[in-house]
């Protein structure tokens, strides 16, 4: 009884499609044996090169599409990786039972196509079949074309399927692949080296983060995602490694919205001998470079705006930002009194714990972020926020450290990095403090860094991409979902 009611129930075109597949086993037929097609064209070669194709024979292999049965004639559409084909089969041409099988498959059945390259009377680039094979059976019907896959949460859970049904979708992905090779192309010119670091750490750091958390059986220790690759890289400058960098996951167990995945592709590298300067002009040059790589202009229609990344990007201090765009200016206020009444004044809610930085901070996400649409560099962050960060010599109350935002988002955060241990030591203290006082994403003191750091790190420039972000901006993307093959989502009840 227990087994009838776990038993899967099909609708009637299941059913169909499931007594087809019985049916072809039972001759003998069964479309999973198969196991290699000697494939050797595809459709968007064919159309590009036809002079060279005509008349050729090629194997295609891909999904039936589309069909139009006409008797002893039909016509069929066959979609590949590349874009789609049409091929013409004639029961004369592949014999009775060859056309009488292919009467009864469905769309959405992959198949090979083999034939010759030809064009019909109306001048579409056809193949005119002299076999078909089917090579797997499509079970479930597809979304009907005139409607398509238009339920945005059964595209992102089913992405296999949003790309059959919306083949465009796949280009989204061809061209983030592009931005990575470009970014990879790029770091490279200049000298950089590719490692791989841990993803699992021992100890949370390198980011103001929520970590998810996970257990070591046989060590019997709790282990965390990385948050950041920053701190092992680091490690690799001490060694003696002079430019560095790492594309790779991370992992922050926070809120989820357009801008945010819990798991997202970070770039992160670090440069010896340089600082938050440095840092700034590869940032510029990197945006430019990849721009033109892939899109062929350093221009980006974004909806109804125009972002120029051809220009030098603005450049501007926290504190001359949050005094443009509120008409705050922190440089006035002295105490942390001062900061909390005027936070008090403009509703800006804080807590007990912020300091006078930290509210600078909240000023800056209140009223400056959403304006920064044109790249833009904002400097001198406070020290209460950037334990990692190398103070300004002149007000060390604020860091060599810079975001740069483009279209009211920050797309990469720099430092000219912290190699002090003492001073180190002192923030990750502080960092301590706050999290045993309930802050879940600061982190404790991190021994063997520090210990690292007392080897002597050379003065350093660090740079983190968040490459996810990059790809919306450069495909014209606003949900981070969109260029993510499989985003993180809720499993169905």
């Amino acid at each position: 009884m227990a087994q009838e009611q776990n038993a899967p129930s099909y609708s009637e075109q299941e059913q169909i499609r499931r007594e087809k597949l019985s049916a072809l086993r039972e001759s003998g037929h069964d479309p999973y044996v198969l196991t290699k097609v000697d494939v050797n064209a595809d459709s968007a070669k064919i159309r590009a090169d036809y002079d060279a194709y005509e008349g050729k024979d090629v194997t295609l292999a891909g999904r039936i599409m589309a069909r139009n049965i006409m008797g002893k004639a039909s016509f069929a559409r066959l979609q590949d990786a590349r874009g789609t084909m049409q091929f013409y089969i004639r029961r004369d041409d592949v014999g009775e039972e060859n056309y009488a099988a292919f009467k009864k498959m469905d769309i959405g059945d992959v198949v090979s196509v083999s034939g010759k390259v030809f064009k019909t009377k109306t001048g579409e680039i056809s193949v005119h079949t002299e076999e078909l094979t089917l090579l797997a059976k499509c079970l479930k019907p597809l979304p009907e074309k005139f409607h398509g896959l238009t339920d945005t949460d059964l595209r992102y859970r089913q992405r296999y399927l949003d790309m059959v049904v919306n083949p465009e979708v796949k280009d989204t992905f061809r061209k983030r692949s592009q931005i990575i090779t470009a970014l990879r192309t790029f770091l490279e010119s200049r000298g950089f080296m590719e490692v791989e670091t841990p993803v699992l750490h021992t100890q949370a750091g390198g980011a103001a983060a929520r970590p998810f958390i996970t257990h070591h059986n046989t060590l019997d220790i709790d282990m965390y995602l990385r948050i950041a690759l920053e701190l092992h890289l680091k490690r690799l400058i001490v060694g003696g490694f002079d430019r560095v960098y790492e594309i790779g996951r991370v992992f922050r167990n926070e809120g989820m919205d357009t801008k945010h995945n819990p798991e997202f592709t970070m770039l992160e590298l670090y440069q010896a001998f340089t600082d938050f300067h440095g840092m700034m002009d590869i940032t510029e040059d990197m945006f430019r470079y990849v721009a033109r790589a892939v899109n062929g202009s350093a221009t980006v229609q974004y909806g109804d705006v125009l972002i120029d990344l051809e220009k030098p990007f603005a450049r501007l201090s926290m504190v001359e930002a949050v005094k443009k765009y509120s008409g705050v200016d922190f440089d006035e206020i002295h105490t942390l009194e001062e900061a909390r009444a005027i936070a008090d004044e403009r509703k800006i809610h804080y807590e007990k714990r912020h300091q006078k930085g930290d509210i600078l901070n909240l000023f800056f996400d209140e009223y400056v972020e959403e304006n920064l649409v044109q790249p833009t560099f904002i400097y001198g962050h406070p020290v209460e926020i950037s334990p990692l960060a190398k103070k300004m010599p002149n007000d060390p109350a604020y860091t060599e450290r810079f975001e740069v935002f483009i279209l009211g988002r920050e797309h990469g955060n720099a430092f000219s990095e912290l190699n002090d241990p003492i001073d180190q030591r002192q923030r990750f203290e502080a960092q301590a403090a706050l999290k045993a006082q309930g802050d879940e994403e600061a982190h404790g003191v991190d021994e063997d860094f520090l210990n690292a750091l007392e080897i002597g790190m050379p003065p350093t420039g660090g740079l983190g991409v968040g490459v996810d972000r990059l790809v919306m901006l450069l495909t014209a993307t606003p949900n981070i979902r969109d260029v993510l093959l499989f985003p993180t989502m809720k499993p169905l009840e």
